[in-house]
Parts: structure tokens; C-alpha cells; sequence
């Protein structure tokens, strides 16, 4: 059992606490020119809707053993190594090839992303698939936090010190983490979870890996979009499919299984 859960509606309070911090201090900032409020500003900006859609996830009423502080602990320690991770290997594959593919890039960052949960995985008992959708998406919104605040400092210095478009890209940037690396190392993590849960089976594995492959190729197009109808298709997509598992996940059932018989009782054990 974990040893804290948050309310179901916990996650109102952290996005409207968040966002009127993110408001005052912007407005602060344009108000005195003050060059001190800036980290503060990118801070919040690139923090408050991923730890509020964490909370909203961890708020569902899911059969989690996993506790809150590793929840946390996956998001810092998850942003922090998958972000060192994905930057060394991109850049050594720009360094090597002349040209990094946006497949590659997919690939290295749902990879990076899913480092500290494996190591969650191995580590500790959590075997319930819930508990990998919770894992995942804290990974992911740690990784997406730290990627938002480079670009923001980027954005930064190329308008030189422009904050509206600062401001800008970390409203866009957070509005759309949830339907991005926060869905996608959700989805990830719980077919992690699920192919633990079945003891590793190779149509289990086959499964992880073929979703790992679809998610890597979202990412991609992602990447390559120009106009926001196909973020708005790609977000959809994403989104129906990790409530889809978190669906299955609630009523007790191994996330991606459909009558597998290595189902184990932990994938049918009834949420409390």
C-alpha cells in the first residue's frame, strides 16, 4: 500500500497555486525590468502543468503500491539523468553522422526517459501495472520540465531578453507536455510493468517493445510538425492511448493484456 496517497482533486490546487505564482511573478518581472525574477519565471513556467497532471494521474483512483516520494524522486532523478542521457547520445550521433533523424532522436529520448523507472522496476516491489502509468509519467514530466527551461533560456538570449516570447513558448510548451513525453513514457513505463508482471514472457516483451517502437515514431512526428492541427491529431492520439491503459489499469487488469493466461495476480488484484 502506498504510504501516501494525494487527493482526488489535489492536482486543482497545485495547477491553481502554480499558475497564479507564474502569473504574479512574470508580471513582477515585466513591472521592474528585474533580471533576479527570470529563473523563477522559467522555473515555474516549465514546472506547474507537469506536477499538475503527475498529481492528477497519482489523484486517480488506481491500484498503486508505488509511494508519492518515489513518484517525486522518479521526476527529479528521471528529468535530471534522461535529460544528461539524451543530450550526450544525440550529440554524439550528430557528431558521428553529420545529421540526426527525428526516428533517432524519438528513439534516444524515450529511451533516456525510461532509465530511472526501469531502475524503480528492478529495484524495488512495485510490480502493479498502475504503478508503472504512475512511475512513467513522473519520468516523463521531469524530462519535460528541464527540456522546457533550456528552451526558454535559449528563446532567452536569441530575443534578447524578449519575456513576452519567453512567456509564450513556456505556456505552449506546458499546455502540451501532458499529451507529449508525459503520455508517451506513461504509456512506455506500463508496458514496462505489464511485461513484468507476466514474468517476462516473450509475448509480453515483443508487446514493450512494439509500443516502444509506436511511441518512438510519435515522437517523431512530433517533431516534424509544422501547424498545430497535427499536434492536436498527435496529442489525441497520445492521450486516448494512455487513458485507455489507465482504464484498464483501474478496473484491475494487466494494462496490455487481453486474455494472456501468464496473466499475474498482481494484474487482477481489485483497486482499493
Amino acid at each position: 500500500m502506498a504510504e501516501t496517497r494525494l487527493g482526488r482533486h489535489t492536482w486543482v490546487l497545485v495547477l491553481t497555486i502554480g499558475v497564479a505564482l507564474f502569473v504574479a511573478d512574470q508580471q513582477t518581472l515585466v513591472a521592474t525590468g528585474d533580471p533576479n525574477f527570470v529563473p523563477s519565471v522559467i522555473l515555474l513556467g516549465a514546472v506547474v502543468v507537469p506536477a499538475a497532471f503527475v498529481a492528477f494521474v497519482y489523484g486517480r483512483r488506481l491500484p498503486y503500491d508505488v509511494p508519492v516520494g518515489i513518484v517525486v524522486s522518479t521526476a527529479v532523478l528521471g528529468g535530471v539523468i534522461g535529460t544528461i542521457v539524451a543530450g550526450v547520445l544525440e550529440f554524439g550521433t550528430l557528431r558521428d553522422l553529420g545529421v540526426l533523424p527525428l526516428l533517432a532522436v524519438g528513439v534516444i529520448e524515450e529511451a533516456a526517459k525510461l532509465i530511472v523507472p526501469l531502475g524503480v522496476l528492478l529495484l524495488f516491489r512495485y510490480r502493479r501495472p498502475a504503478d508503472g502509468i504512475a512511475v512513467g509519467v513522473a519520468s516523463g514530466a521531469g524530462f519535460a520540465a528541464l527540456e522546457t527551461m533550456g528552451y526558454a533560456f535559449v528563446a532567452l538570449i536569441r530575443t534578447h531578453g524578449d519575456v513576452s516570447a519567453v512567456a509564450n513558448l513556456l505556456v505552449l510548451r506546458g499546455l502540451l507536455s501532458p499529451a507529449s513525453h508525459m503520455a508517451w513514457t506513461g504509456i512506455t513505463a506500463a508496458a514496462l510493468w505489464s511485461a513484468a508482471a507476466t514474468g517476462w514472457s516473450s509475448r509480453s516483451v515483443r508487446r514493450f517493445v512494439a509500443i516502444f517502437v509506436t511511441v518512438a515514431l510519435l515522437h517523431a512526428l512530433w517533431d516534424g510538425l509544422t501547424n498545430l492541427a497535427g499536434y492536436a491529431v498527435i496529442a489525441g492520439v497520445s492521450i486516448g492511448l494512455l487513458a485507455w491503459i489507465t482504464h484498464r489499469a483501474a478496473h484491475g487488469e494487466n494494462v496490455l493484456d487481453r486474455g494472456d493466461p501468464r496473466r499475474t495476480a498482481l494484474s487482477t488484484r481489485q483497486p482499493r
